[in-house]
């Protein structure tokens, strides 16, 4: 394996082990008993959310196709 590939898969497993970590401790925010909290703000968060992993999977769509769209030109 390369070196690249080696320090991609180990930063990516790394990085995505603490966001669902993260995730996880967002979670217990949904403790009524501890918490309150309405409606809007829930959809604040997720919608927050959603939208920085849509922009994420997106700069990754546009790495994979700026690879396979090389032409050769002199």
């Amino acid at each position: 394996m390369s070196k690249s590939r080696e320090n991609f898969v180990r930063l990516a497993e790394s990085r995505t082990n603490k966001i669902l970590k993260d995730l996880d401790l967002l979670s217990n925010l949904s403790n009524t008993t501890n918490y309150t909290y309405s409606e809007t703000d829930v959809r604040k968060i997720f919608d927050t959310l959603f939208k920085k992993l849509k922009d994420t999977e997106k700069r990754f769509e546009i790495s994979i196709k700026k690879e396979t769209n090389k032409q050769f030109r002199l």
